[in-house]
């Protein structure tokens, strides 16, 4: 993984967005494809000699004195640094030593010394020296210089102020994250308390305001605006990248970290997952999941916060970066769900995940979100008709393309759809997969078609075609006389051929019904026809009456009043 880091650090800001996404693949597969057991078995096994290689070459790699300007958060204060806190000041705040967000028994640390620009200078001047120059046994406490040393945070939105400071920061970084890798012995509960105050003082931080938030429009789009990317990151990756080894390494005792990644860190994290910059949650999105897997005390705890993150993004804001990464967390987790699913499990899918079809932006995260709506259905046949009425539920009235997204996952629940769960649901479905193909735009008529290319469909529709049939035989017949795309056109002529020879006598049947319905509404229109040119000719043949003007008639009536 770390030599994804080495491309990025020695590319500065030039690196795009996609290569540095992904720099947690190799530590993010196995959380995607298997339960989080199995992904803390193998979180370590394949990182030791890799990052161990990896951190030498990075050390070579060109120098990154500071990154250009960029959206900062906030300027640097006139009057020297301030010292981070654990919930407030972000990067670009100035620079100076974090307090710790503290465990359940660490606290708030000291600060290592003032927080002054001589404080700092004072602190950089005389390089540590590397762990290798050391005996073992003062090995530790070099680790916790180093961690204080890294607790300064800088300023990047002027690439020329602490040049040398920073990069001496970044390679001090570099050798904690090949120490915490090395694995050269366990840590005892003060290290912890040091590693938190260092993750706390460089991660947690005040995320700047989105620029749509910026603007009053409603017309925000997130897919066409460009994020806002991290000035800090040189810094920035190096430290998730330390967290996620520290997470991973097998000399971290869970039931002693427990007191420090405690549900106080665990909500900063969940709270940085809107971030703007796609690098930095995509290292959120392996991060958590492997806390997730690690510390199982937290579990519950974790599925609850990303609840109420889901239930504010729903009902309050509609507007949150982090909501395709909480979910591909999300899809590995309930991958893992034993069987029988719990009451709370199901909650969640009926009260968050379904209701997430709501937004409108809901095609940022629709592939994410419908892995995670299948991999319910897959634990739960018996989910499918829950799952059906909640897409019909919100099914979108004026939105084309939203229309598209929920064809294409209704045809993944329909596959995973066991005959006697059909049943129960496909009356309302097909009204609306009816309305689908009369819909003038072909897209949505076209997409609602291609079910008819699912063997596993068509043998549903086949089997319950008395009950089918009659309720899309119209919308076929419209759509055959005359739909304006051909493409749309040819489909439903395909459609139509084969209800033909499935069951003719069922389709003459239909067609007859519809020849009467059609013949019906035409008397019934003709009728509503004559009725008003009868009252047309009645209106003709008499006078026109002019009625007084109203200010009149109430003047008149005043002046008998005041008369009488």
């Amino acid at each position: 993984m770390l030599q994804s880091v080495k491309k990025k650090l020695g590319g500065g800001r030039k690196t795009s967005v996609k290569a540095d996404a992904s720099s947690t693949n190799a530590a993010d597969a196995a959380s995607s494809t298997s339960t989080p057991s199995t992904a803390r078995r193998d979180s370590s096994s394949a990182a030791g000699n890799r990052t161990q290689a990896a951190v030498g070459a990075i050390n070579k790699a060109a120098v990154v004195p500071g990154a250009p300007a960029g959206p900062g958060r906030g300027a640097p204060s006139k009057d020297g640094p301030k010292p981070s806190s654990a919930g407030g000041l972000g990067s670009g705040s100035g620079l100076g030593v974090g307090s710790a967000v503290g465990g359940g028994g660490g606290g708030a640390a000291a600060l290592v010394g003032p927080s002054t620009p001589n404080s700092i200078a004072a602190a950089f001047a005389d390089p540590l020296p590397s762990f290798r120059d050391v005996a073992a046994s003062e090995r530790q406490n070099l680790f916790i210089k180093k961690l204080h040393l890294c607790s300064y945070v800088f300023d990047f939105t002027d690439p020329k102020k602490h040049v040398r400071e920073k990069e001496l920061k970044r390679a001090t970084l570099l050798e904690l994250v090949d120490y915490v890798n090395s694995g050269t012995g366990k840590f005892n509960e003060a290290v912890f308390e040091d590693i938190t105050n260092m993750l706390a003082a460089n991660l947690f931080r005040s995320l700047p305001p989105s620029s749509h938030e910026n603007s009053s429009t409603d017309n925000f789009d997130p897919e066409e605006e460009e994020p806002s990317m991290e000035p800090a990151w040189p810094h920035l990756q190096i430290v998730y990248e330390f967290l996620l080894r520290y997470v991973v390494s097998n000399e971290t005792d869970a039931k002693v970290a427990k007191k420090y990644i405690d549900h106080g860190f665990v909500l900063r994290l969940l709270d940085l997952f809107d971030s703007e910059d796609p690098r930095e949650r995509e290292y959120l999105k392996t991060i958590l999941h492997r806390i997730y897997g690690k510390f199982m005390v937290h579990r519950p705890f974790i599925r609850k916060a990303i609840n109420n993150i889901f239930y504010r993004f729903i009902f309050e804001t509609e507007r949150h970066n982090g909501v395709a990464e909480l979910l591909e967390i999300l899809g590995s987790i309930i991958n893992g769900f034993a069987l029988p699913l719990k009451e709370e499990h199901k909650l969640f899918l009926v009260r968050a995940l379904l209701p997430l079809h709501k937004p409108k932006c809901v095609a940022i995260y629709h592939q994410q979100l419908s892995y995670c709506i299948t991999q319910f259905v897959e634990k739960d046949c018996k989910l499918a008709d829950t799952v059906v009425r909640g897409l019909l539920k919100y099914w979108p009235v004026t939105n084309s393309q939203k229309e598209v997204l929920f064809l294409s996952e209704l045809e993944e629940v329909l596959e995973l759809t066991q005959p006697a769960e059909f049943q129960k649901c496909m009356t309302p479905l097909f009204r609306q997969i009816g309305r689908c193909l009369n819909s003038s735009h072909f897209q949505v008529a076209e997409r609602a078609l291609f079910l008819w290319n699912n063997d596993y469909i068509v043998n549903l529709v086949i089997n319950n075609r008395e009950t089918i049939l009659p309720l899309i035989f119209k919308p076929l017949e419209t759509n055959a006389r005359g739909h304006w795309n051909s493409a749309v056109h040819g489909l439903t002529c395909n459609v139509r051929r084969m209800f033909m020879e499935m069951d003719p006598p069922m389709y003459d049947e239909c067609q007859r019904q519809f020849l009467e319905e059609e013949a019906k509404a035409k008397q019934e229109e003709d009728k509503r026809m004559s009725a008003w040119k009868r009252l047309e000719q009645v209106a003709a043949s008499k006078p026109a009456v002019v009625a007084p003007p109203l200010a009149n008639n109430v003047g008149v009536g005043t002046q008998r009043t005041a008369v009488g």
